[in-house]
């Protein structure tokens, strides 16, 4: 899986505008946590880039870049959680799941369209 490292609050800029050509993920992972390394495990086993070329990934290190992680809350309106994907499409969020809520199918949806 290749990851695009979430590592400046300038690219929630960027993704917004990337959102609106094709959606965007942003997994947010906790690197402290058991729980969010299984669901990042699970979601880069699945993932399949021929599956998912229409979904551009980015990653965010939370134990490193937990200011961003707010932004991210304030930009979208969506509540922070670890490990949380949030898909943004057209600058607005318009999916996130939490913890094992986090499917690997439901994302697929957003890469066809």
């Amino acid at each position: 899986m290749n990851w695009n490292q979430l590592q400046s609050n300038d690219l929630l800029d960027k993704i917004k505008e990337e959102s609106k050509s094709q959606p965007v993920l942003i997994f947010k992972h906790s690197t402290r946590c058991s729980i969010s390394s299984m669901a990042l495990n699970r979601l880069e086993r699945s993932w399949d880039e021929s599956e998912m070329e229409g979904l551009k990934p980015y990653y965010l290190d939370l134990i490193s870049y937990r200011n961003i992680s707010d932004q991210i809350a304030s930009d979208f309106g969506v509540e922070h959680a670890s490990p949380q994907v949030i898909v943004i499409k057209d600058g607005a969020a318009v999916y996130d799941n939490s913890h094992m809520g986090i499917s690997y199918e439901e994302l697929q949806e957003f890469a066809k369209n």
